[in-house]
């Protein structure tokens, strides 16, 4: 629509069936669509080509289209050549989202004028076509980094870089620490950069790179100059020769993961212009996303917690030791090249079964055989869920977190979460129901 907007001729081509609502919207604007197929000559008779970044360059059409040298960038590079507005991109395997949500609200608190897209909220592009506004918060993936040419933001935020996506970097995991980085390539002495201090693969990455933007460290090990800590009760932001002191313990969200996240968005927040009590205020009464470590129900003292975002194995160790409760794990979908090993100092003694759920089981069974005393498998989130109740007793937690993407047997992590939950609350109600038929 953006682009139809500004005159340009637009064609857009989806390899799946779109939906009428869309279809709608692209009629009632003038724009030629086709579904279920990609006509490759039509495509490539365009000077520019927008593409989804679920598609990779090794798409047949995508390479011809390099190989012909037709520029092929994403949906954020477009929009940006629309917007007045300064710029806050934030990336990172874990913690973008709610990094980016958080530093949102944290602006909103502030008063700024401040917009929310990317992967998160409503298509930039979009929102675009309607205003603008003075600054825009964008949690960015490596596949939509891969297709920035211009792209500049006025502050980068890398909350981390662990093993992620990597069929997608053709297993090599500094390939994916290059596209994490190739967000700072357009960013210039004016600019900021801000990044967790103790990540050594960050540390690799940068070590190969000129960096021009001012740095602001996060870090849970060291008070940094100009930047933030964590002390394990108090967070400290060293911010133009001021130390702004928070206690874990007045803010909404917890744990160290979580205090990584806080600290990004802080410090980006500072730097757009939020004043401290804003902040402090902010931290407070965040509410974070869903999937997200998000409590469900409790029956008979078992806690159901929803950690589909959890799509790695880093996000699920943060998931892991969040709880000393003995645990039953839903874990399993589509394996990105997970090294399991990371998992087992929290697996070890603390989880007794371990719910396999997804249609290829075979390398999560065996990373575990022998580590939890009991391990099941299905294909079924109704019989996971009614596993989690029939295994657990009270005080345990039942935690659906599965270092796996969700596409074998759902549509998306938010499809697997919001199952996930629907099993659960049903299960509730068919128990408080038979607790009721007994008081008869």
């Amino acid at each position: 629509m953006l682009a139809k907007k500004h005159g340009y001729e637009v064609f857009v081509s989806d390899g799946g069936k779109i939906k009428e609502d869309r279809k709608e919207q692209l009629e009632a604007a003038g724009i030629a669509y086709e579904e279920e197929e990609h006509s490759a000559g039509k495509i490539l008779s365009f000077p520019e080509l927008i593409k989804s970044p679920g598609i990779p360059f090794t798409n047949p059409i995508v390479s011809e289209a390099v190989r012909k040298g037709i520029p092929v960038i994403d949906e954020l590079e477009f929009a940006y050549g629309f917007t007045g507005g300064k710029v806050i991109a934030i990336t990172g395997t874990n913690g973008k989202t709610t990094t980016t949500l958080l530093t949102y609200h944290l602006m909103k608190k502030a008063g700024l004028d401040v917009g929310l897209a990317g992967n998160v909220g409503h298509s930039w592009a979009a929102q675009l076509v309607k205003g603008d506004c003075e600054w825009w918060v964008l949690e960015v993936s490596s596949f939509q980094i891969d297709g920035f040419k211009t792209f500049r933001p006025k502050i980068a935020v890398l909350t981390n870089i662990t093993p992620d996506h990597l069929d997608r970097y053709n297993y090599f995991l500094d390939n994916y620490i290059h596209a994490k980085l190739n967000l700072l390539k357009q960013m210039n002495e004016e600019d900021h950069f801000i990044y967790y201090a103790e990540d050594q693969n960050i540390w690799k990455g940068l070590s190969e790179l000129i960096v021009k933007p001012k740095i602001h460290e996060v870090s849970l090990e060291k008070i940094v100059k100009d930047g933030s800590f964590f002390n394990g009760t108090d967070v400290k932001i060293n911010f133009c020769d001021h130390m702004i002191s928070i206690a874990e313990s007045e803010m909404a969200l917890s744990g160290n993961h979580n205090m990584l996240n806080v600290m990004c968005a802080s410090n980006a927040a500072l730097l757009a212009g939020a004043s401290e009590a804003a902040i402090v205020a902010g931290l407070a009464d965040f509410t974070n996303a869903p999937h997200r470590m998000e409590k469900v129900e409790e029956i008979n003292g078992v806690l159901f917690v929803n950690d589909s975002k959890g799509t790695n194995v880093d996000a699920t160790v943060y998931a892991l030791a969040a709880f000393k409760n003995p645990l039953i794990w839903i874990a399993g979908g589509v394996d990105k090249g997970n090294d399991y090993e990371t998992l087992m100092p929290e697996v070890k003694d603390h989880v007794k079964v371990l719910i396999c759920l997804g249609k290829d089981n075979k390398k999560l069974k065996a990373a575990f055989n022998g580590v939890v005393p009991e391990i099941l498998e299905t294909q079924d989130i109704t019989e996971a869920v009614k596993w989690g109740q029939e295994k657990g007793v009270h005080g345990d937690v039942v935690l659906l977190s599965p270092a796996c993407a969700s596409f074998d047997l759902f549509k998306n992590y938010e499809d697997r979460g919001d199952q996930f939950k629907v099993e659960v609350r049903k299960l509730k109600s068919l128990k408080n129901d038979s607790r009721q038929s007994m008081d008869r």
